[in-house]
């Protein structure tokens, strides 16, 4: 059985154990987990919260983080603006980037999710509204969400990556992890074993 832990990553945080070469000190994946031998299956960016997924199994690795296998990842994203139909069908049917058209994704308008606090505070301008989209994608391009709705006039505001394949953040504070117990070769459909949550 490989192990497997759901981290919520917080605003701001790197998404590596070690941060060499940069002038100015950045939180690590280290100020939070203690546990050796596990690595990260995909990357979040630094300005981007919620799931990732760290595992000492290299072949459950490739499952997750490999684009091959479209394991789909579920995004909350606050943006910019007031989306309408038209934007949220071209986000629907894939986007023109720099790198390619990406392909068609799940999106659609939600209620503001009732989500931790980010630190620090989106900021807020009175004349231009926000709106919440829940975007499912199936591939691992850089910066791919944020890069998809700006194309399409909705700058990203926050984003928070809720779940990948089945495996969600629900539940998990921020700076916190649950670790599974999980077969390798399922990693679509996890079989889990006994859950704990930690926190430092």
């Amino acid at each position: 059985m490989a192990r497997l832990l759901l981290f919520n990553k917080p605003f701001g945080v790197l998404s590596q154990f070690t941060d060499r070469g940069s002038p100015t000190v950045r939180s690590t994946l280290s100020d939070f987990i203690a546990v050796k031998g596990v690595y990260p299956a995909g990357r979040l960016d630094r300005d981007s919260e919620g799931l990732l997924l760290l595992c000492n199994d290299g072949q459950l690795q490739a499952r997750i983080a490999d684009p091959r296998f479209k394991l789909p990842k579920t995004y909350l994203v606050q943006v910019e603006g007031d989306p309408q139909e038209a934007e949220l069908e071209r986000l629907r049917k894939g986007v023109q980037l720099k790198d390619g058209m990406t392909l068609p994704a799940d999106v659609a308008r939600i209620d503001a999710p009732d989500l931790w606090l980010r630190d620090p505070p989106i900021r807020q301008r009175k004349s231009i509204p926000d709106n919440w989209l829940k975007i499912t994608i199936r591939e691992g391009r850089n910066r791919q969400v944020r890069r998809m709705t700006a194309a399409v006039g909705l700058p990203t505001l926050r984003l928070v990556r809720w779940s990948i394949g089945d495996w969600t953040v629900a539940g998990i504070a921020p700076g916190q992890f649950e670790e599974q117990s999980v077969q390798p070769r399922s990693a679509a459909r996890p079989k889990t074993g006994r859950q704990d949550r930690q926190t430092r």
